[in-house]
């Protein structure tokens, strides 16, 4: 979807924003609002941070988010939940593929990319989720770059 000069622009971008973000919740917004600008061009239909009930609950409560609302709380059977769970980047060609277990917030999504965002020991806190209206939108070169931005922004620590 994405040049790879593309995700490194946006990576630095992210750099830059994580400076000013008084909290993560700033941090968030602020990389989801730049993402959405680089990457709703190019198809992304919707762009947002879904975060681990901090009570323990098992499901995902939605955070910042591009550019309509979506479902929240939402189960960890679902994309996110497998990303979450598995603390592993998640490219889903066609979210026809995933079943019963796809979590539909927009019946016009087609395809999906999620990433975890992760604490300094490895743990999952939280993922970014970024949807679009085509089938086969999103590469593991997409994957990697979100991943980047991620770490660029102070939002994960680097993946091991």
């Amino acid at each position: 979807m994405t040049p790879v000069a593309q995700w490194d622009e946006i990576a630095r971008a992210a750099s830059r924003s994580a400076a000013t973000s008084a909290t993560r919740e700033d941090a968030m917004q602020s990389l989801v609002d730049l993402l959405w600008n680089a990457l709703h061009p190019h198809g992304v239909s919707w762009i947002g941070f879904y975060e681990a009930d901090p009570s323990g609950a098992p499901q995902m409560i939605l955070r910042a988010r591009r550019d309509k609302p979506a479902c929240s709380p939402i189960g960890l059977h679902g994309a996110c939940g497998q990303c979450l769970l598995g603390r592993k980047p998640l490219v889903v060609r066609d979210v026809r593929d995933l079943g019963e277990g796809y979590i539909a917030c927009d019946p016009l999504d087609q395809s999906e990319v999620v990433v975890p965002c992760l604490r300094p020991d490895g743990s999952a806190w939280g993922v970014l989720d970024a949807d679009s209206h085509l089938v086969g939108a999103f590469s593991d070169a997409d994957a990697l770059g979100l991943q980047r931005s991620l770490e660029a922004a102070g939002l994960s620590a680097p993946f091991r």
